[in-house]
């Protein structure tokens, strides 16, 4: 639970109050009630909250020393500046930023998000049955704010199940945007040690310089499957393995399905694999709905070019029960997420702190007349 205790300085900052959870110190606004901690993770740790204003319960997520790795102060700022444009009900909202006592030397970070229940990785793991429905509700919500996400020209580029909340009435939200990136990026691959190889699309795995939209596809198959089989379908070991484990159940690829490999190593590693006649959906997911297993048939192709959109995923037979056009609006408009990777510390500091500054105008205007 959450424990209230005296500041480390012996000094409160003013609209502040402190609290220890997990051995770890929350320095927050006084108008957040802390309950008790949900989660840790290498950016800190998470927990409820009541907004005694609105009496909202919320999540506070404490980025502990977001500076102290350059790599993770940009995903910080990075989820800061496109969740402030996002409005969507199938993506997380991130209600507050909490404003830092001193604008030039803040350490920590203090995000507030709407509250979820819990996350698709722990209702997998979990012995709650998983019906058709649960299933065919779980997919249309994540492709319906992936289609959303798709059209403001994001993506996502680390879909997975711990990435997705669930609330009790089964509704899920896309969260976790730190690897997000516009679609129009080039030679942005992504290195091994920050994305969850078991959902990674082959193109990503065989280093090829330009892809899209299709490699947050592969995760939604990826993730589909694992609905559907209650068990990771590519648990590889390492890149290579995660290959031979993808062509064991697709089959192996003709030669026309592997033009878009640009890289002649990449190329001739997938020929040299032993040939493979392929584990067919049907006989790995025996109980699922025919529909299912031939939406995931277009989802998981490993010729990206030939996968299925998110679009085309939502007109599916399978989905057509959920999906109506009309109530699926894109997003107002395509979101800028280009930011110099090469930033220092204290750029960082500066553009992370006009971002906060979105959520608290009276600071904002008071920031406007001490310049003018």
């Amino acid at each position: 639970m959450a424990t209230p205790v005296e500041p480390p300085n012996g000094v409160i900052s003013q609209g502040k109050h402190y609290y220890s959870m997990w051995q770890t110190l929350f320095e927050i606004d006084t108008k957040y009630v802390p309950i008790k901690p949900i989660g840790r993770g290498a950016y800190g740790v998470v927990c409820s909250s009541v907004n005694r204003e609105t009496n909202e319960k919320v999540a506070i997520k404490k980025i502990h020393n977001a500076f102290e790795n350059r790599v993770d102060a940009l995903r910080t700022l990075r989820e800061l500046k496109l969740l402030r444009h996002l409005r969507h009900e199938n993506v997380i909202a991130l209600k507050d930023v909490m404003m830092p006592v001193h604008r030039r030397s803040f350490k920590d970070v203090y995000l507030v998000y709407e509250l979820m229940d819990t996350d698709l990785h722990q209702i997998i793991k979990s012995s709650q049955t998983l019906s058709n429905d649960h299933c065919q509700y779980f997919l249309f919500q994540l492709l319906r704010g992936l289609k959303y996400l798709h059209s403001a020209n994001i993506l996502h580029r680390d879909l997975k199940p711990g990435n997705l909340l669930i609330n009790a009435n089964c509704d899920l939200k896309i969260c976790d945007f730190g690897l997000a990136r516009t679609s129009n990026v080039k030679g942005q691959f992504m290195t091994e040690y920050v994305v969850t190889r078991w959902y990674r699309a082959p193109e990503l795995l065989l280093c090829c310089d330009n892809y899209g939209t299709s490699i947050d596809v592969w995760s939604v198959g990826c993730i589909f499957a694992e609905l559907l089989g209650r068990k990771p379908i590519f648990p590889g070991t390492e890149c290579l393995n995660q290959l031979k484990l993808i062509i064991n159940i697709l089959g192996s690829q003709k030669d026309e399905d592997l033009e878009f490999i640009d890289n002649p190593k990449a190329k001739g590693y997938i020929k040299s694999l032993s040939y493979s006649v392929g584990n067919p959906f049907s006989r790995l997911y025996p109980s699922a709905h025919p529909l299912a297993i031939d939406l995931l048939q277009k989802m998981l192709v490993f010729d990206p070019s030939k996968r299925v959109s998110v679009t085309e995923a939502l007109q599916h037979p399978y989905m057509s029960p959920l999906y109506d056009p009309s109530t699926n609006p894109p997003a107002q408009v395509p979101i800028d997420l280009d930011i110099d990777e090469d930033l220092g510390e204290n750029m960082i500091r500066e553009m992370m702190w006009k971002e906060i500054l979105h959520y608290h105008p009276e600071a904002a205007m008071a920031n406007l007349e001490v310049c003018s």
